[in-house]
């Protein structure tokens, strides 16, 4: 079975598991999206979501953010982890969002990674959610998942993004990603995976292996 044929069958059977998935994370601006993803590095989705239903009523504008505090913004972001680095890049984030782009998050890769803190895997994120535009999120879940699968060898999110860009069809590529953070949450775990009740094991090179 070729790459391709099992990346189609993956996308089958999960589109049956989760037809209806969408971003873990709650926003509703598209930079409470971008600040939202920054905080989530090293953190659970759950945790930011916690922190943001009231960060998002303190700081209800770009401005706000641009102009908080440092110290105050830190104690804020706090229980996200890493909250030095975070809200410094969520400061200076806003500020270049307001100054080069006029307060709009913009729609290119290029453009989004030149903000502060933002990386591929945020940037992908953006440009499938908020702009519907074909995007590959390499999550954790993703990276082990299409690794599991036989469809990609690599580890480093920017390659199993060029190794996955080859295989799914562009116009379900990021509900596909979003769909694998669920799986992986809830069957292809990093630990004890329930490979037994997992409905891709016929064609999963990890199971064929370890059962």
């Amino acid at each position: 079975m070729t790459k391709k044929e099992i990346a189609s069958l993956a996308c089958e059977e999960l589109e049956k598991l989760y037809p209806d998935v969408e971003c873990s994370l709650v926003y509703d601006k598209p930079y409470e999206l971008l600040i939202s993803t920054r905080l989530a590095a090293q953190c659970t989705d759950a945790r930011v979501n916690i922190v943001t239903e009231t960060l998002y009523k303190k700081y209800p504008t770009l401005e706000a953010f641009a102009e908080a505090d440092l110290a105050e913004l830190e104690q804020d972001v706090k229980p996200c982890g890493f909250y030095h680095t975070k809200a410094k890049s969520i400061k200076e984030m806003a500020g270049q969002l307001i100054s080069r782009f006029g307060g709009r998050v913009p729609d290119t890769m290029e453009e989004l990674l030149s903000l502060s803190g933002v990386g591929r895997k945020t940037a992908n994120l953006i440009l499938g959610d908020v702009y519907g535009k074909p995007a590959v999120v390499t999550d954790t879940h993703c990276i082990r998942i299409t690794g599991r699968l036989g469809l990609t060898a690599n580890k480093e999110p920017a390659k199993v993004e060029k190794d996955l860009i080859k295989l799914l069809p562009p116009e379900i590529s990021n509900h596909f990603c979003h769909q694998t953070v669920q799986f992986g949450r809830d069957i292809c775990r990093a630990r004890s995976p329930k490979c037994g009740e997992c409905s891709l094991n016929y064609f999963c090179r990890y199971y064929s292996k370890n059962k």
